[in-house]
């Protein structure tokens, strides 16, 4: 693992254990679906700006398989190629109408249906390397 993985994945630690109320939980268990589903998935922290100098926690595996955005009233994970993949559990709740992505916007009281969110994100990875469902 490179300096800079290290780094981000120090800095999602950081975010999770700072949130200090439900998303911190959330974000922690979706984080372990993910590397669950993908073992070798590459953690980083993108797109820091004024508004939100700590960034993104992004996820990938020959590209970016979702990024996990934290506002006050949900977590959006936000699939780069979402419309590419099959979702027959109907994870996707937002974004249903743009061109490449999907998301997921999970609430407080929201209930993941674990095994298919690990489909999606192995999903995610066959897409991203070429591999057809």
């Amino acid at each position: 693992m490179s300096v800079a993985v290290t780094s981000d994945t120090a800095e999602i630690d950081a975010k999770i254990a700072a949130l200090g109320d439900w998303r911190g939980p959330l974000l922690a268990r979706i984080r372990q679906l993910i590397h669950e589903a993908v073992p070798e998935v590459v953690e980083s922290v993108k797109w820091r700006k004024p508004s939100n100098p700590g960034g993104v926690p992004v996820w990938s595996h020959g590209g970016i398989l979702c990024t996990g955005e934290l506002y006050k009233d949900k977590v959006k994970l936000t699939f780069a190629r979402g419309a590419a993949l099959p979702d027959p559990a109907g994870l996707f709740n937002a974004s249903l109408d743009a061109g490449t992505r999907r998301a997921i916007d999970l609430r407080q009281d929201a209930v993941l249906d674990e095994t298919a969110f690990r489909a999606l994100i192995r999903a995610a990875a066959d897409e991203n390397h070429g591999v057809c469902a």
